[in-house]
């Protein structure tokens, strides 16, 4: 009887407990089941995202890669940069998708486009490398621009290691349109050390260089 009697305690004490506890123990696995479903549901939107600025960012490039480029494909391809910016804008292809513009306004002889472009993506949220490579293009822009001080101001705000070449070779470009030939000399020659250091290829170079001609006999 005393065995019946502790069973019939251990009944009454967890009917009593559910009594006080089940409601909110539902309650919770109900939570965790909802906080799961809502999980994966909010995985999938993201993936169906990404997939979807995905396919824009490649429809983009299709159309920029066009060196025939129409009117109405220009129109095509703002159209679908607008579309990754708006919707997908903490992307990388949203990054991308505004350096494509900036090329595009390249293109069109709109500097003053190309230049806005090129810096909302240095100022805003883009990654750094992105940044950097808009730095890169925002100088070109600047010595296209007839303004080569101001791209050397740009080149000296900070590149990454694995763009030096490349910076190298641009400081080259502002150096000759300030006719300050020894210095873009100098700048070739370090661009082409850097591009073999890095394991890179730098197309153009040594043909900048040969235009310099010899340096002079005193140098």
């Amino acid at each position: 009887m005393a065995e019946l009697r502790s069973e019939e305690e251990q009944l009454d004490a967890i009917k009593a407990w559910w009594k006080q506890n089940g409601t909110s123990l539902i309650a919770g696995v109900v939570i965790a089941i909802s906080g799961v479903l809502g999980w994966n549901a909010w995985q999938n939107y993201q993936e169906n995202q990404a997939e979807a600025a995905s396919l824009r960012y490649q429809q983009l490039l299709s159309l920029a890669a066009d060196p025939e480029l129409d009117e109405g494909g220009r129109a095509e391809a703002r159209g679908l940069i607008d579309e990754i910016t708006d919707n997908h804008g903490r992307t990388l292809y949203a990054d991308l998708a505004q350096l494509i513009e900036a090329r595009l306004a390249v293109a069109e002889g709109d500097l003053a486009a190309a230049r806005a472009a090129l810096g909302d993506v240095i100022d805003g949220n883009a990654r750094d490398y992105v940044q950097a490579l808009a730095r890169l293009r925002l100088a070109r822009v600047q010595i296209a621009d007839g303004n080569p001080e101001a791209a050397l101001e740009v080149l000296d705000s900070g590149l990454p290691d694995s763009l030096s070449a490349q910076r190298e070779d641009i400081r080259g470009d502002a150096f000759v349109a300030l006719e300050r030939d020894d210095e873009a000399r100098d700048a070739y020659r370090q661009a082409m050390a850097l591009a073999v250091e890095h394991g890179q290829s730098l197309y153009g170079v040594q043909l900048k260089l040969d235009n310099l001609g010899a340096e002079d006999a005193t140098l």
